[in-house]
Formats: C-alpha cells, structure tokens, sequence
C-alpha cells in the first residue's frame, strides 16, 4: 500500500452531499472509491462518479442505509480495505464499528468503545465531569424514584428532558413548570425508546438565551489538537442551520480556554479521528459541556475554510494509522466563514417538510463561496431522509466579507421544483443583529415577526408559473407537438 495514499480502496456508506464530499476527497488521495446506494439514489452525483458502485435494499431507503450486515457484505465482496461512514445513518455506530473490525476493515472513525462512551449522553457526561471539566446542573436519576421531581424542581426552571442515546438536536423537549414536568418525562422516554432503542432520559437546567459553540479536534490516540471553533447559535427545533467560524462571541483568552478544555476531554478518552465537543456557553461567560460527536459534521466545511486543513482527509489518515500531522501552534486561523443549510422545507410554516422534483438547479457561481450539494437534476425529493439538500458556505477576510458573500450566494443560487429555505436563510443574514453578532439560541424565535414570508415580485410569480407549467406533462406535449410557422414554411424565409 502506498503511504501516501493511506488506503487502496475506502467504501462510501452514505448518501447525499457528504457521500460526494467524501468522494472528491478520496479521488484526490489516489484511492479507489466504492458506494452503497439505494435506488431512490441511483442517479446521484455520487454513485455516477464512484469507481464501483453496489446496490443495497431494504424495506424503506432509511433502511437499506442503515443495514449493517449487508453493508460489511459489500464491503467484503468489493475487497473495500476501510469504509466512511459520513454523518449520519451508522456513523456513530459502535456495533457498525465493531462487525467491520471483525471482518477485517477499518471504521474511519473513533473505536467502538469511544463511540459508545461518548453516544451515551449520561455516561460521557459522568465521564466529563469526573476529569474535572464543566457540565451544567443536571438530573440523571430514574424518573420513578421518588427524589426525582424534587431534585429537578431544585435546578429551577426552565429544564430540558434529553434522551440518553439522542443526539443531533433529536429527542428534546422544554418544560417551563413544575406540571408540565411528569407528562413530558412519560412522553420522552417512550420517544426515546421508539427511536432509539434506549429509554433513558436525563434533565438539564435549560438557558434560554445561550450560545452554541463547539469545538473541532483531531486525535490519534495519543496525542490530540484542535482546530477553534465554531458558532452554531442559529437553530430552529434545536436543529442548526447557519453556522460561522470562528465565534464573533469569543474573546482571545475565552476561545483559549474552551478549546483547551475540548483537547482535554479528547486527550481523556484517547480520542482517535475527527470529533467535536460541543458546549453551551452562557451571558455570563461560562461554559458547559453539552455533548461529543464521534464523526464529522455537518459543519465542517468552515472549519476546513479558516484553517487550511481538509478533515476528511486526515479522518482517512489517521485511521490508516498516520500520526497527527500538526502541532497545536502549528494550526492558524485566517480569515471567516459563514455557512447555510439548505432544506427542503416551508420555513414560514412551521419548519415543515416539503417534496418536489428538482427541475432545476443553478448554483452559485462567486469565487468566495463553496457549494456542497449532491442534488442533480430531475431528482425526487422525497421524506425518506433527512430534509437537508445542500451547505452553501460563503467566506471572506472579515466576518462582514464574509457574510456579505453569503448572501449574495444565496440571491444566485437557484432550485425550482421544491420549497426550500433559501429565501428565509437571507432574511436572518440580513438581520442587523445577526451583522452585529447578537446570536444565540433563542434568536429565531425572537425575530419570528422580522422573518415573514415576503409576497413574491412579479418576477418570481411568472418563473413559479414557468416552472409550473413546464413540470406537467400535458403542457410539454403540447409544446412539443404544436407546430411553429417555422416548420410549417420549411427552409424558407424571408
């Protein structure tokens, strides 16, 4: 095996933007791709440019993604070496982890054990706190015993009821009073159970008014760095969907602080692969640990932009047994980035879902953006998966550069055939506040009277009823049978 090139071949578990991404990155290694894919995927970017592509089934697409023995089977039978799990489906997996270990292959990843211990949101949380480091106050008891209310009732609230097996913004919710506090308990852990398999939940005091920040690291099992931070403050239902880098919050001496503690919290559990520790951190300054993702994020593409360094990469590296290639001193932050999550969704309904065909499609074409997107044309966009279509990330100098890039990039960027979030992306960028900086986790619904859907332009009204028309088959036959005085001269003219 070259050195260089780590892996001979690395099979691609994953769908989407991030199976592509991945793609891109083990062509530019030299190594030899392969990819699962459902058929609802067939036509996809990443299936058509892979070197080897293998078709998986299952009851529901979901399902065949996350089918771990017919996985590990075509990893075998196309003599795979490692697989990328991406994010998502059985990325933070240990019983993925562990069949491919005992078939031979290497999980790009943390080990099962790290997976498990940080997967599990009451042990890592014990874990952290008996290393020394901040969590915030918190109730783990069984929710039967009888000290159970009265100690949740002591943090004070408002609290949120977490699922010990969630993740992701998955599997949360607020109470605000004494009352609310035993249906909800009911309801989550019956949530929990149904989802994932684990019926144990924990509370947490809850800050409203908090910000988001989490901190990028590499480890390789003996040594551990990271790569700043970043701000993911905006969310909606707990999910994200504007994330910056590096925090416009964080003076010098506060992001020197939380980093340190993310290194040492990876440092503890020998931490192996790319990883992010996410925190709370509070107006008054402090910070909490919140969770460890074992796996690469959404988000990572503004890391990636303010520091030079491909994660992907050196996921790839180091689980072919590369040591860490940097010093911490060797790591710089240069320059802002800003990055968007475009969904499929109605963001002036509630966040809801939406379908559609993608009819058509143009990105954006400013040399200050990037756009990570596995969408094609003609493609059906369905609730079999998660409703994030694309990231578009636009960067600069300064954070005002960088911001006005985005939005910009989000003006050019164009998709007919399903609703998405575009527009409303726009609007939080263009908020004064969001230009100054005022982030946290409360800032959608706090501005919900600034974030209306506009009336479209008599512009936007003829391309809707454009695209509209084009999509029905009848009006296509039409126009592709009604002759034109041009055919019905022949050659000549005037």
């Amino acid at each position: 095996m070259d050195s260089d090139r780590c892996f001979d071949k690395v099979l691609i578990a994953n769908r989407g933007e991030i199976a592509l991404r991945v793609l891109r990155c083990l062509q530019d290694l030299g190594i030899e791709s392969v990819i699962v894919f459902h058929d609802s995927d067939r036509y996809s970017p990443a299936v058509r440019l892979a070197d080897e592509a293998v078709e998986i089934t299952g009851d529901t697409p979901t399902a065949a993604y996350l089918d771990i023995a017919q996985i590990v089977e075509v990893a075998r039978g196309t003599a795979s070496d490692a697989v990328h799990p991406g994010y998502g489906f059985l990325a933070e997996n240990a019983g993925f982890a562990r069949s491919l270990e005992a078939a031979g292959i290497c999980f790009i990843g943390p080990t099962a054990d790290v997976i498990e211990l940080m997967g599990d949101k009451i042990r890592s949380r014990d874990f952290v706190e008996q290393h020394g480091f901040p969590v915030p106050p918190s109730v783990s008891m069984n929710p039967d015993d009888p000290g159970f209310d009265t100690a949740v009732a002591a943090m004070g609230f408002p609290v949120v009821v977490k699922a010990s097996a969630g993740g992701g913004g998955k599997g949360m919710s607020i109470v605000r009073s004494k009352e609310e506090l035993a249906r909800t308990v009911r309801v989550a852990a019956s949530e929990a159970e149904k989802y994932f398999g684990d019926k144990r939940i924990y509370v947490e005091r809850y800050f409203d008014c908090t910000r988001h920040i989490e901190v990028q690291i590499l480890g390789d099992g003996e040594r551990a760095v990271h790569l700043y931070e970043r701000e993911c403050s905006i969310q909606r239902r707990f999910q994200k969907i504007v994330e910056e880098a590096p925090s416009p919050a964080l003076s010098d001496s506060v992001r020197a602080e939380i980093c340190d503690v993310a290194v040492g919290i990876a440092a503890a559990a020998n931490y192996s692969s790319a990883g992010t520790v996410e925190f709370l951190y509070t107006p008054e300054g402090e910070f909490y640990f919140l969770e460890m993702n074992t796996r690469i994020q959404v988000e990572h593409p503004v890391t990636e932009i303010v520091t030079g360094i491909d994660l992907i990469a050196e996921q790839i590296r180091i689980a072919s047994g590369v040591p860490l290639r940097f010093k911490q001193e060797d790591i710089r932050l240069s320059g802002h980035a800003v990055e968007c999550r475009i969904c499929a969704e109605n963001a002036y309904e509630g966040f809801t879902p939406e379908t559609g065909r993608v009819l058509y499609l143009r990105e954006p074409a400013n040399t200050n953006v990037r756009f990570d997107s596995g969408l094609h044309q003609g493609q059906h966009i369905t609730v079999a998966f998660d409703p994030m279509l694309a990231k578009l990330i636009g960067y600069g100098k300064t954070r005002d550069d960088a911001i006005a890039h985005t939005i910009d990039a989000l003006q050019e960027l164009v998709l007919l055939g399903v609703n998405t979030n575009i527009n409303y992306l726009g609007k939080i960028l263009k908020l004064p506040e969001f230009a100054e900086g005022e982030t946290d986790t409360g800032f959608i619904p706090r501005h919900a009277n600034q974030l209306v859907e506009d009336p479209p332009s008599t512009s936007q009204q003829q391309a809707l009823l454009a695209a509209a028309l084009l999509s029905d088959r009848g009006t296509r036959t039409i126009l592709d049978t009604t002759p034109t005085p041009h055919r019905a001269i022949g050659r000549w003219r005037n």
